[in-house]
């Protein structure tokens, strides 16, 4: 049975990407309200600052290209906004082949992809490519169609990401919803957990992962001697 989500239980779609990177991130943005800028989150909203403009849209060569655009799915229990989504002409005869959408005030079909831009280059885990399947999901259930791929594009590289929305990120997508909401509900912080990825974190002096591990070491020597 599917969970049907209401607008007071959404979450921000955007926090998938942290999900992924680490819960205990996520969980202190998200569940414990807390945020600090770095040179990269800095340089990341200037770069999407560059891109969103709820109020334009153009058509190039077929392409209607829309910024901002507003979505939600109340089967994840997500919302947020696609940096970009572009509506290209579609071959097919009829919506009823499964993907395409008919636009107001336009002929024939179009095929929606989501565009999200980055600042970095690509990583070697699947966050990104999460986030972006996260939107087309979004995007399937408000227009009722099916969408096969999208793009990333990296400020780093300036290389643009062709992205498959397979069956295994589509499930991965559906797990970390479910996760982050069961997270949430409770009101969960998970405990630290460094990697590399600590160095690089916005959060680092609030988190304190290398502070926290000591003190879980010194936790576990104290319990470890009065035991003995």
């Amino acid at each position: 049975m599917t969970t049907e989500y209401t607008q007071d239980d959404l979450l921000p779609l955007s926090g998938i990407q942290h999900f992924l990177f680490c819960r205990r991130q996520w969980a202190l943005i998200h569940v414990e309200q807390q945020w600090k800028e770095n040179a990269l989150t800095v340089e990341g909203r200037i770069m999407h600052k560059r891109v969103d403009d709820p109020f334009f849209t153009e058509t190039r060569n077929g392409v209607i290209t829309a910024r901002s655009v507003p979505v939600a799915s109340y089967r994840l229990g997500l919302s947020g906004v696609c940096d970009v989504v572009e509506f290209i002409p579609s071959p097919l005869p009829s919506p009823s082949a499964g993907e395409g959408v008919m636009l107001p005030n336009r002929e024939g079909l179009y095929l929606p992809m989501p565009v999200e831009y980055k600042r970095g280059k690509e990583k070697h885990d699947h966050s990104d490519e999460t986030q972006l399947c996260a939107q087309a999901m979004c995007l399937e259930e408000m227009l009722s169609t099916r969408i096969s791929r999208g793009y990333l594009y990296y400020g780093e590289t300036r290389h643009r990401v062709e992205i498959e929305f397979t069956a295994e990120l589509r499930t991965l997508v559906q797990d970390m919803s479910a996760e982050m909401h069961n997270y949430f509900s409770r009101g969960y912080t998970p405990k630290v957990k460094t990697h590399k990825g600590c160095r690089s974190c916005s959060l680092a002096d609030i988190c304190l992962p290398v502070l926290q591990e000591k003190v879980i070491a010194a936790s576990r020597y104290i319990k470890q001697n009065m035991e003995d």
